[in-house]
C-alpha cells in the first residue's frame, strides 16, 4: 500500500500539469495598482460605470499598461466574504484587462450586494459594467 501516495501524487502532478490556460491564468503584479493614492485619484478622478454589484472607475494612467485595483469594502461583508469577493472579482478581471483602454487605470469596487452573488452573476455585472466603458 505504499505506492497509492506515490500513484495519487503522480495523478495530481499530471493534473496540474495539463490544465487548461484558462484555468490557469493569473493577474500579473504589473497589472495592479498599489499605492493607495494612486487608487483615490482613480476613484476621485476617474469616470464611473455601474452595474448592481460592481462599480468600475476608469481613469487616464501614465503607463504604457492598464493596471487594476479592487476595493471591497467593510459593507460587502466580514473579511472571509470580503477575500472571496476579492478573489473572484481578481479571476474575472484577469482575462479581459486587454479589453481596456491601453494605459487605463481601473478601480474595481464591490457594491454590498456581491457578497451573496455567485460567480456567474458577478462575470455578468463585470462585463456589462465594461460594456459602458468608451473604445479608445
Amino acid at each position: 500500500m505504499a505506492f497509492l501516495p506515490l500513484v495519487a501524487l503522480k495523478v495530481a502532478l499530471n493534473y496540474l500539469l495539463n490544465l487548461p490556460s484558462g484555468l490557469t491564468n493569473m493577474l500579473p503584479a504589473s497589472a495592479r495598482l498599489r499605492k493607495s493614492s494612486e487608487i483615490s485619484a482613480v476613484m476621485k478622478s476617474g469616470t464611473r460605470f455601474s452595474a448592481k454589484l460592481v462599480v468600475l472607475h476608469v481613469a487616464n494612467g501614465t503607463s504604457g499598461q492598464s493596471k487594476v485595483a479592487f476595493a471591497v469594502g467593510k459593507n460587502v461583508g466580514n473579511s472571509v466574504i470580503r477575500h472571496r469577493v476579492t478573489r473572484q472579482l481578481r479571476h474575472i478581471v484577469s482575462p479581459v484587462l486587454s479589453k481596456f483602454p491601453i494605459g487605463s487605470h481601473v478601480v474595481v469596487r464591490a457594491l454590498p450586494p456581491a457578497a451573496t452573488a455567485t460567480f456567474t452573476q458577478l462575470t455578468e455585472n463585470l462585463e456589462f459594467a465594461m460594456t459602458k466603458v468608451p473604445k479608445p
